[in-house]
């Protein structure tokens, strides 16, 4: 991962953090979607919200078959849950986004969990 992309994803995770921080674990996703959205806009952190994911399959394109939580930057995906675990296909959703959108960084959170940069945080690369 470039120095650039490395120095976005921190402050990404700074913005989820204060978001935890402030809610705690109990809420649902949209409601955690709304509030980084929010904090991502105070830290002046461009990004499109529920951007459409397109999928191609030989010569099928599969116009709006994913919805992207966030793409940051054009950069980096970041994918929501609150859920009781991050499971191995959460993993391979976000993955699978970064293969459809030519991202080469994820960000996977869990708002559900006591502490979200121990248990509830997942980067990924291709």
């Amino acid at each position: 991962m470039n120095p650039e992309t490395n120095q976005l994803t921190e402050r990404i995770i700074g913005a989820a953090i204060e978001v935890h921080r402030e809610l705690g674990p109990g809420l649902l996703e949209s409601a955690y979607q709304r509030a980084l959205a929010h904090e991502l806009n105070l830290r002046g952190i461009k990004f499109e919200e529920q951007k459409s994911c397109p999928v191609r399959y030989k010569e099928l394109l599969l116009d709006n078959a994913y919805r992207l939580d966030f793409l940051v930057e054009g950069k980096v995906v970041v994918e929501l849950k609150a859920a009781d675990a991050l499971l191995d296909v959460h993993e391979a959703q976000v993955l699978t986004y970064l293969r459809f959108t030519d991202c080469r960084v994820g960000l996977l959170f869990n708002f559900r969990t006591t502490l979200i940069t121990k248990h509830g945080l997942r980067r990924l690369a291709l």
